[in-house]
């Protein structure tokens, strides 16, 4: 008697959505305290803590429907052999289209073009809900029903565009690999994650956002003098127009090599008046790259993709897998699909410790920060955002153990403290 996989891939999935709805209701109960932790009274304002408190209870809500829908249709679409049945409708559409079905090319993208339908049916509700009802209830929506759905149409567009060559590629690797799958496998998604992240800055993200190069000043001067005593590579300095979207903040930095870009929200200047708390904030950024973080989450990133590749390689031509999920032959595309789900265990597992590693990470950049001279500045910048971004004041250790990858405000102005008493 075969195993049955499909059955076991569905009561572990019912299994985690009961195990991440009990950390949402540890969650809902810390979000409900009505006062500030003992770190932060006197730093957060009281009415600053009410905003961001209602903001977290309806984020907190509107999180149990979403998950409770997703689990409901994603067990029904495995348990009731809907993927099957969506595969052969597209064989279907491609012989209706006047090609060959056995194209396992065309069929692959008949299906996918199917699937993001789909999804596009069911999630855009939740996404329009949430934009335009919380965000905007809560002033953070700055957006248009216009431009909520120009930028829907580029990203499928781009989907359009860039989806065809990619799916084609990887499955004609899986044909022809041989023994060395999992190596060509991997050396393709290396050198596309190497080309989309030369090309998004550039072609890509133009598309949503308007970026223009920080105006000459005292700010631009700090962060130049800042990057410079680093050797930091610092090519471009761009303010980026997030308040056409949303007035939540933040600051980031791209690049390969001698070629870096830092990237701040033109809300980010708005919010913090003191410019020394911005450059702060860039310290921080600037202690991941100095300290080496983002080489090491890249070649994590690297190798975890190849043990996928490898795993895929060894479950590729079970018949047993396939038929379990309803399926008499094995697509490319399906066999990735079925493999993800099945490794479901070890994807929270890892996803899990990357967390903690990060966590680590922004201790160490934050202690960077300091050593720099900035520990004031930091200290104040992260009170400013976690207040303007209305951000959770009262978390669980639980939840945010499992699902933050950044530490609580309390517990990064707790660290800051701690070295400050050490240094004493």
């Amino acid at each position: 008697m075969a195993f049955p996989y499909m059955e076991a891939v569905v009561g572990f999935m019912i299994l985690v959505y009961f195990f991440e709805t009990y950390l949402d209701l540890r969650q809902l109960a810390a979000l409900k305290l009505p006062t500030l932790p003992k770190t932060l009274v006197g730093v957060i304002s009281q009415e600053k803590f009410e905003k961001s408190r209602a903001y977290s209870l309806d984020k907190s809500h509107f999180n149990f429907v979403h998950e409770f829908v997703t689990i409901l249709l994603d067990s029904a679409i495995l348990f009731y052999g809907i993927l099957p049945w969506f595969w052969k409708k597209s064989g279907s559409f491609v012989v209706l289209a006047g090609f060959n079905e056995e194209n396992e090319i065309l069929h692959t993208l008949a299906f996918l073009a199917g699937v993001m339908i789909w999804s596009q049916i069911t999630d855009l509700p939740f996404s329009l809900y949430s934009t335009f009802v919380i965000e905007a209830r809560h002033g953070f929506n700055k957006q248009t029903i216009w431009l909520f759905f120009r930028d829907l149409f580029k990203g499928i567009c781009l989907a359009i565009l860039l989806g065809p060559p990619i799916v084609s590629a990887i499955i004609l690797i899986v044909q022809k690999g041989g023994p060395y799958l999992a190596i060509y496998l991997w050396a393709f998604m290396f050198v596309l994650s190497l080309v989309m992240m030369t090309l998004y800055p550039v072609l890509i993200a133009p598309l949503f956002n308007k970026f223009t190069p920080l105006p000459e000043g005292e700010l631009r001067e700090k962060i130049e003098k800042l990057a410079s005593s680093l050797k930091f590579p610092l090519k471009k300095l761009f303010v980026v127009d997030g308040s056409t979207r949303s007035s939540h903040s933040n600051a980031y930095m791209y690049g390969f090599f001698k070629n870096k870009r830092i990237v701040l929200y033109d809300t980010l200047i708005q919010q913090c008046k003191d410019d020394e708390e911005i450059v702060a904030v860039i310290a921080h950024e600037l202690g991941h790259w100095k300290l080496n973080h983002t080489m090491y989450s890249f070649i994590a990133v690297q190798i975890l993709t190849f043990l996928q590749f490898g795993g895929y390689t060894l479950v590729r031509n079970s018949t047993d897998l396939f038929r379990s999920f309803g399926f008499d032959t094995q697509p490319v595309l399906i066999g990735l699909i079925i493999f993800q789900h099945t490794v479901i265990p070890l994807q929270h597992l890892v996803s899990f410790g990357l967390n903690l590693v990060s966590r680590s990470f922004e201790f160490q950049a934050d202690a960077f920060a300091k050593k720099l001279g900035y520990g004031s500045a930091l200290r104040g910048g992260l009170v400013k955002l976690q207040e303007e971004n209305l951000s959770s004041m009262n978390t669980d250790p639980w939840y945010s153990a499992y699902h933050y990858s950044h530490p609580p405000l309390v517990e990064r102005l707790a660290a800051i403290d701690e070295s400050d008493k050490k240094a004493d």
